[in-house]
């Protein structure tokens, strides 16, 4: 049976880089891995007022959260940190107190941008909130994908083979760090 991999991808913008990455990565992915986009767009802002009675998109994120074995993210760069959805999911998820769905998971983190540094600070300031939060992100290999806007086609189809190795290089490392450290 494949492993459940939920996939939050930081960018909203419908044809940006990182969610072309994610696209690749979910078709490059061994059957071992059942890749599934959890969409994080229409999430109202956290707000702890509303814990009591949640709305319903927080309720159905952290029942998709908890059922998942396993997180993926893949997230540009914004001002060397996440952008502010990929937070709010992640707070979201994360509360009410005492209740954290992403308590205990095993999670790899893919940043890319166009830049040289491939998003490097947006991938270690997320690995911070992933320590606090109690999962166990893969140490290696790291995933910062610079240059990203030279990797696909006018289809939006990955076309740098040296990446797909890379990429199919990191999900089998993943899968093997998901069957070691799945609660």
């Amino acid at each position: 049976m494949a492993r459940d991999v939920a996939v939050l991808i930081g960018s909203l913008r419908k044809d940006s880089l990182n969610r072309k990455l994610a696209h690749a990565i979910m078709e490059i992915a061994p059957s071992s891995l059942k890749l599934e986009e959890v969409p994080i767009i229409d999430l109202p802002l956290y707000n702890p007022d509303l814990d009591d009675a949640p709305l319903a998109p927080w309720t159905a994120l952290r029942q998709r959260i908890k059922r998942a074995e396993a997180v993926l993210f893949v997230t540009p760069e914004h001002n060397r940190s996440v952008p502010a959805a990929l937070k709010n999911a992640i707070d979201i998820a994360s509360r009410p107190y005492g209740a954290n769905a992403w308590n205990g998971k095993p999670a790899a983190v893919v940043s890319a941008s166009p830049g040289a540094i491939g998003g490097f600070g947006a991938n270690h300031h997320l690995r911070q909130s992933l320590v606090f939060l109690n999962m166990a992100p893969l140490q290696q290999p790291e995933a910062y994908i610079g240059h990203a806007d030279k990797l696909f086609g006018a289809d939006g189809k990955l076309n740098n083979d040296g990446t797909r190795k890379f990429l199919g290089d990191f999900l089998a490392a993943f899968d093997k760090f998901i069957g070691v450290n799945a609660a």
